[in-house]
């Protein structure tokens, strides 16, 4: 089969023909239908501090975002079957740790990741576990259907622990206009936030343009505003805040304006990843202002899954998700969609495996 394959740890990847994967007894072989592109996999095809200590299997598949059609079963698999049109839950938990066996399976001491530690999606067709299979409607755009995975990380996100209470009829910044931080802005609309704040790096006017889309009140662009960034947002809700802040981007700055922006007793979601250790005046920010914090790590293993699929269910969610899909692009022209991304001309970019 055609793969892109990272052939070694250096800039860049291969499309190759590689062995089609064996299917376990208890796996499933799915034949890609699509495959989007996440920040992760830029950061392993430019090969940056965070992958070179990250990923250890090489060469590898890499791509975790995926649907596809399941056309071979394991002798031991129950209740998938073939031609059935399914996604992937990304983190291949061991079912025996202590957290799974708590009910944490998305936080398995023993987690493998799809596309990072086993080969992944980027590929004409990929195997896996059969727990990790999700059967999605026949009649889902198989375009929404291969970013359920980020779609439930900003779900995740909004709800840690089922708290639409805290999101209902109240204030929610969402810091970060990456595909997932607009997920998210739909998400909380759809759950009732009364007003919602996204704040954008850079210049990026395509997604600058799509958190209006997806339903935020109010748009700011951390280049132009910076510093201001809380007063526009205490000002606006009255002097007193926002009850829930969702940190999406991963900035340093952004994080301090979270807590910054955070009324007391609010709740802060903090998914976006650093690139290295950051401060926080821990007084100020979280004790004095008794902040709840939640890190987000993934996806509730299925829990999560189940309230996507409730989202879906409406035609006006899935409109708005649909169109953060910028660019639907061959396998073959990866890279095309990686400088699209880079240079601020595309949101969501899904792969079709034309090679």
């Amino acid at each position: 089969m055609y793969a892109i394959v990272k052939m070694k740890r250096a800039p860049g990847a291969e499309i190759t023909s590689v062995e089609t994967p064996h299917v376990g007894r208890t796996e499933v072989l799915v034949q890609v239908k699509t495959a989007s592109i996440c920040g992760t996999d830029i950061h392993i095809w430019d090969w940056n501090h965070w992958a070179q200590n990250r990923i250890t299997k090489i060469p590898l598949i890499f791509g975790h975002e995926l649907c596809g059609e399941v056309i071979k079963t394991g002798e031991d698999v129950t209740n998938i079957n073939v031609g059935d049109f399914v996604s992937a839950e990304t983190h291949l938990a061991d079912g025996t740790c202590y957290q799974c066996q708590t009910d944490r399976m998305h936080v398995c001491q023993n987690s493998q990741i799809l596309g990072l530690d086993k080969d992944g999606v980027f590929a004409e067709f990929t195997v896996l576990p059969e727990r990790n299979v999700w059967k999605n409607n026949p009649n889902l755009d198989p375009a929404i259907a291969s970013i359920q995975e980020p779609l439930g990380n900003a779900v995740q996100a909004a709800l840690p622990r089922n708290s639409i209470e805290d999101i209902a009829g109240k204030n929610v910044a969402v810091l970060g206009c990456g595909p997932i931080g607009l997920m998210a802005i739909a998400v909380v609309k759809a759950l009732g936030a009364a007003k919602v704040f996204a704040t954008a790096g850079g210049l990026n006017r395509v997604r600058m343009e799509l958190a209006g889309e997806m339903g935020a009140d109010k748009v700011i662009s951390a280049r132009e505003e910076g510093v201001k960034i809380p007063k526009i947002i205490i000002e606006e809700t009255d002097g007193n805040g926002a009850d829930v802040v969702l940190e999406m981007s991963g900035s340093p700055t952004a994080l301090k304006q979270a807590f910054e922006i955070l009324t007391p007793g609010g709740r802060v979601s903090l998914l976006g990843l650093f690139d290295t250790s950051v401060t926080l005046d821990f007084n100020n920010a979280l004790i004095f202002k008794a902040a709840t914090v939640y890190g987000i790590s993934g996806r509730l293993m299925f829990q999560t899954w189940h309230q996507v699929k409730g989202l879906l269910s409406h035609s006006t969610f899935r409109h708005k998700i649909a169109s953060i899909v910028t660019h639907k692009l061959p396998m073959s022209e990866m890279k095309k969609g990686i400088d699209l991304i880079k240079t601020k001309k595309a949101a969501k970019i899904v792969l079709e495996p034309k090679w």
